[in-house]
C-alpha cells in the first residue's frame, strides 16, 4: 500500500501542477472510513498517470458501498465531478447475473456504456479488478 506522501510524489512526478490536497484528503478519508486498509487500486491509476480526479475516485470507490459514508458527502467533500466517477463505479459493480457467461457480457455492456459517459470509471474499475486478481 502506498503512502500518501509517495502518491502525492508520484502524480507530481508527472503532472507538477497538480493540486494534491484532494488527494490528501481522499487519503485522509480512506483511513479514517476503512480503519486503515487502503485499496492498491490507486497504484495502478497513478501507473497510467491518471488526472487527479481519477486517482481521488480510485481511493474513494467502495466507500459509499462500504462505509457509512454517503454520496451527499462525498459530493459535498470532494465535488459532482468525483461523485459521478465513484457512483459510475459503484454501479457497474451491482447488477446480480444468473451465470458466469451472463455477467461477463453484462460487464462488457457497462463498460461500453460508461466509456460513452465518461472512461475514466471504466479504467478505475478495471484497476480495482486487477487489485482484487493480484490479491487472490
Amino acid at each position: 500500500m502506498l503512502k500518501e506522501k509517495e502518491i502525492i510524489d508520484r502524480v507530481i512526478s508527472y503532472n507538477p501542477n497538480a493540486d494534491t490536497s484532494m488527494i490528501s484528503r481522499a487519503y485522509g478519508v480512506c483511513l479514517k472510513s476503512h480503519a486503515g486498509q487502503l485499496r492498491e487500486s490507486g497504484e495502478v491509476l497513478i501507473q497510467l498517470k491518471l488526472d487527479v480526479p481519477s486517482i481521488v475516485a480510485g481511493l474513494l470507490h467502495d466507500i459509499v458501498e462500504d462505509t457509512q459514508y454517503s454520496m451527499d458527502q462525498l459530493t459535498e467533500e470532494f465535488g459532482e465531478d468525483i461523485a459521478q466517477l465513484v457512483d459510475g463505479v459503484t454501479k457497474i459493480s451491482k447488477i446480480q447475473f444468473k451465470n458466469y457467461e451472463e455477467k461477463q457480457a453484462e460487464n462488457f455492456r457497462k463498460m461500453i456504456i460508461s466509456m460513452a459517459e465518461d472512461i475514466r470509471v471504466v479504467l478505475i474499475k478495471l484497476a480495482d479488478r486487477l487489485h482484487n486478481m493480484r490479491t487472490l
